[in-house]
């Protein structure tokens, strides 16, 4: 019941009225909509208190997936989908918008789902990218769609294919909106069994065909095509299908370039320059991982704590002297910067970014939300550390 009272403390009450009216689910109790807040939440709470398990379920699972696209990174995917952004800006807040979506426009709030399922995988160990011609237009007619479709289901040995395809956007570093086209593929697995209890209450085995579901991106501006999918060897063939079927074109295997990480430039002082309008306070090395030149066997760690009163520089050259290996010697194999900002509104304090990075690809970027992404790709671009390579 967790997610159902967040659902129903966040939500406005207008908003909940028309929730339970669209589902067609009868409260035990009536509820003054226009009373006060808490009155309105208590009620509630204990309407969904009073259901049946299968009312209560519904208001469970569709709570879940309402309060999944509340946060910063559900907003995006939302606004990434919509036909008309005015709409979600009227409203109050994050619960209010994803709940409107999931009501009013319940095809473009399942692409919302899929658009977040894809971009927090982006970069990781579940996604490949690839390059492609650009200015691209995709093919969905019939012919394509069922060509695409059919190699899909000879790779996959699945009978049964679902397949979307839709227009989106998606946030860059540089402030811009890049336009997408985005393909998702659910695809029928090979049958399974689980246990599970009978109307009688007897345990038995069931069986089932799990889903499984991939994601695929092609951005024309820049002709990159990128797929999410756990099975590593299915991204690669899955673009070529996309290219064949779609595009139009041969594919040529061409992977977009890595991120490369480079630490050599927090060997020393670093001036962090930022710009006003991202409202940062400071940033801060907190850590840095060292490894010898001569031994790659042994490392070192240099750490600021939170009560530190000096920088890690000025810290390892006290502690080391003439033996500083920030002078001379190492390199730095990772390192953990915090950004801080200013408070925002009544806040009496601000927000944090922590970044982690690893020598030679790795950062937990991917891991934050839109808005910290764009924020960190940004500066660490600018700071010398991150840059494309091929």
């Amino acid at each position: 019941m967790a997610s159902v009272t967040t659902f129903i403390r966040n939500t406005p009450a207008s908003s909940l009225q028309a929730y339970f009216e669209h589902t067609g689910i009868e409260l035990s109790n009536p509820i003054n909509w226009d009373g006060p807040e808490p009155e309105v939440v208590k009620g509630t709470l204990r309407a969904v208190g009073d259901m049946t398990d299968d009312e209560r379920a519904r208001v469970l699972n569709d709570a879940e997936r309402v309060s999944a696209l509340a946060d910063d990174a559900g907003q995006t995917a939302l606004y990434s989908v919509a036909e008309d952004r005015t709409v979600l800006d009227d409203l109050v807040n994050g619960h209010a918008r994803s709940l409107w979506m999931f009501l009013n426009a319940p095809t473009l709030f399942r692409f919302a789902e899929e658009v977040r399922f894809t971009d927090e995988r982006r970069r990781g160990r579940s996604w490949d990218g690839f390059m492609a011609p650009a200015n691209l237009d995709l093919n969905r007619d019939a012919v394509a769609l069922e060509a695409f479709r059919s190699a899909l289901r000879e790779r996959f040995s699945s009978n049964n294919i679902h397949i979307d395809i839709f227009s989106r956007h998606r946030p860059t570093f540089d402030g811009e909106d890049c336009e997408l086209v985005q393909i998702v593929i659910y695809r029928e697995g090979l049958p399974d069994a689980f246990l599970a209890f009978d109307d009688e209450g007897e345990l038995v085995r069931r069986a089932r065909r799990p889903v499984f579901e991939a994601a695929m991106t092609y951005e024309p501006e820049t002709g990159v095509i990128e797929v999410v999918a756990n099975d590593r060897e299915s991204r690669e063939e899955m673009a070529r299908y996309m290219a064949r079927d779609l595009l139009g074109v041969e594919f040529q295997s061409e992977k977009v370039p890595l991120r490369n990480y480079d630490l050599s430039v927090l060997l020393a002082p670093h001036p962090f320059q930022t710009d006003p309008d991202d409202g940062i306070e400071s940033v801060e090395v907190k850590q840095l991982r060292l490894m010898p030149f001569d031994n790659n066997g042994e490392r070192v760690t240099l750490e600021c704590l939170r009560k530190a009163d000096r920088t890690i520089w000025k810290m390892s050259a006290d502690r080391f002297g003439a033996n500083d290996p920030l002078a001379g010697g190492w390199v730095a194999t990772q390192a953990k910067l915090t950004i801080k900002f200013h408070p925002k509104g009544s806040s009496k304090r601000g927000r944090t970014l922590p970044l982690t990075i690893t020598m030679p690809h790795g950062c937990n970027l991917k891991d934050q939300t839109e808005e910290e992404q764009l924020i960190g790709e940004k500066y660490l671009r600018r700071w010398g550390i991150l840059n494309d390579v091929d």
